[in-house]
């Protein structure tokens, strides 16, 4: 399962028959209640802001590349105040 927003992205005929043939059920949030996902939507924020925006993709190979390498800053080298301006990894080492 998946769990989306209403928002226009997942609007679509593509959208729509991926998750069908892939045999993955999509869990809509209830509209106009961004915040019964505040979690994942701030993280979405993130990517779309640090990674997407900031990059110019020029394959579909290349976006893996340029994701990936991010996730990686994101995860190894990015303190996040909410786990006390540790790294998640960092954070993860504790225990």
């Amino acid at each position: 399962m998946i769990i989306v927003d209403n928002g226009p992205e997942f609007a679509g005929k593509v959208m729509d028959s991926w998750p069908y043939i892939n045999v993955i059920k999509l869990d809509f949030s209830r509209p106009g209640k961004p915040v019964d996902n505040a979690f994942l939507e701030s993280f979405n924020r993130k990517v779309r802001e640090k990674c997407l925006n900031d990059n110019w993709f020029l394959s579909l190979d290349h976006a893996r590349e340029i994701v990936e390498e991010w996730q990686h800053d994101y995860n190894n080298n990015r303190p996040h105040s909410a786990l006390d301006d540790l790294t998640p990894v960092e954070f993860e080492a504790q225990f």
